[in-house]
């Protein structure tokens, strides 16, 4: 791909991306209902303040959820494949497997499991 057509699809895409925003600023219906400024619309007035923070334990516990559950996801494909590509696929799916066993001892190592 030539420079000019990257320049090109680069002014293309923010084109597109602020034509978006803008067009859906025009568009959108606005409410000025006093209740749409209170926190979660929920109805309930908040006791103190609003803003929380979390511990990060919350956050790690999410994200190796989220890894080791998109993980088994590549397992089932090659399962079905497993016949049909042999030895190399089984070589493969145990890299795979003590990869995801080291990051499983990583976190376990590091204490991003418990939940306290």
């Amino acid at each position: 791909m030539s420079t000019e057509g990257l320049i090109l699809f680069f002014i293309a895409g923010v084109l597109m991306v602020g034509g978006g925003i803008i067009v859906s600023n025009l568009v959108a219906p606005r409410s000025t209902n006093a209740q749409k400024l209170d926190p979660y619309e929920c109805g309930i007035p908040t006791i103190g303040p609003s803003w929380m923070q979390f511990r990060v334990g919350y956050y790690l516990f999410a994200i190796m959820f989220l890894i080791f559950d998109v993980e088994t996801v590549f397992i089932f494909p090659w399962a079905v494949v497993m016949k049909q590509v042999g030895m190399t696929a089984f070589i493969e799916i145990l890299i795979f497997f003590v990869i995801l066993g080291l990051g499983l001892l990583y976190a376990w190592k590091k204490k991003a499991l418990r939940w306290e």
